[in-house]
């Protein structure tokens, strides 16, 4: 594993020392080989033994362990990338696009390092017993509506009978009617927004269970939730890091949907049968 993807996939667990250095690494790690341990703690202007323990705890025997795996990877990137580099180098814009293009490839790598395979799956499972004996409640607030609405129309073109909403108020009267194997799904970037919280507690009282979709911090969702699944997308930019996490929660999504087809011959038949009849509908 890339010792940068290791320090995105685990940024949002870290303290705000931490933080600092993984940022540090994040955005200097050409210029990493020419810093000490001393000289990167005096740059931060943190003592040397955070750096020391800030290594050790990624995994790493020390800091030179660790500058010498970043350089490692730098330079095993660096002989992939320089033929597209070169030929890109007389065009900003296709530039810029690559650079795009690796954020979010990286994005997409450290979100499925912070969910185990076994957890899609349990999840996977869960809204597919759902299916076939209950129904499943999806909800977002704002941007999460966008994920939210995307994914229940793409339960429902399997036959899973879906009840999503995006009114806090009418999604807890439409989680009255929960109860055992039904599933709620929650779409809250940050997990903090109180009435998704008491709306997640109501349903667990119906004795169904609760799936989050957050990022991969410690919130009141994730505390809440049977599952969680979770995503790391981080930048600089406020404008990059947005298109960031849509595409790292985008490409988890895509994960549970295809194991929901898979093995399933009943669903794939219905989804076909759907999208027919849609395509149908559309035409003059």
């Amino acid at each position: 594993m890339s010792p940068l993807v290791k320090i995105r996939s685990e940024r949002d667990q870290m303290s705000a020392v931490e933080r600092r250095i993984a940022d540090f690494i994040l955005e200097n790690a050409q210029l990493l080989r020419d810093y000490s341990s001393q000289q990167l703690a005096n740059a931060l202007g943190i003592s040397q033994s955070s750096v020391v323990k800030f290594t050790q705890k990624l995994g790493f025997k020390g800091y030179p362990d660790l500058k010498y795996s970043v350089g490692e990877a730098i330079a095993r990137a660096d002989n992939g990338e320089a033929p597209e580099v070169a030929a890109a180098a007389g065009d900003p814009e296709e530039t810029l696009a690559g650079q795009l293009w690796r954020r979010k490839t990286e994005a997409e790598e450290a979100t499925r390092l912070i969910n185990p395979p076994e957890t899609i799956r349990a999840v996977a499972a869960a809204i597919g017993q759902a299916g076939r004996a209950g129904k499943v409640f999806i909800i977002g607030l704002g941007e999460d509506d966008i994920y939210a609405r995307n994914f229940a129309l793409r339960l429902s073109l399997l036959g899973i009978l879906t009840v999503h909403n995006f009114d806090t108020a009418r999604m807890t009267a439409n989680v009255s009617a929960a109860g055992a194997g039904d599933v709620l799904l929650v779409f809250s970037e940050h997990g903090n927004h109180p009435a998704l919280c008491k709306i997640s507690r109501y349903f667990r009282e119906r004795g169904g269970k609760v799936i989050s979709v957050t990022r991969h911090t410690a919130n009141p969702m994730r505390t809440l939730a049977d599952m969680s699944l979770l995503v790391s997308a981080h930048d600089e930019q406020p404008y990059v890091q947005p298109l960031l996490y849509q595409s790292a929660l985008q490409h988890l999504l895509d994960h549970v949907f295809v194991l929901l087809c898979e093995g399933h011959d009943g669903r794939r038949a219905q989804l076909l049968a759907n999208l027919e009849r849609i395509q149908l509908m559309l035409e003059p």
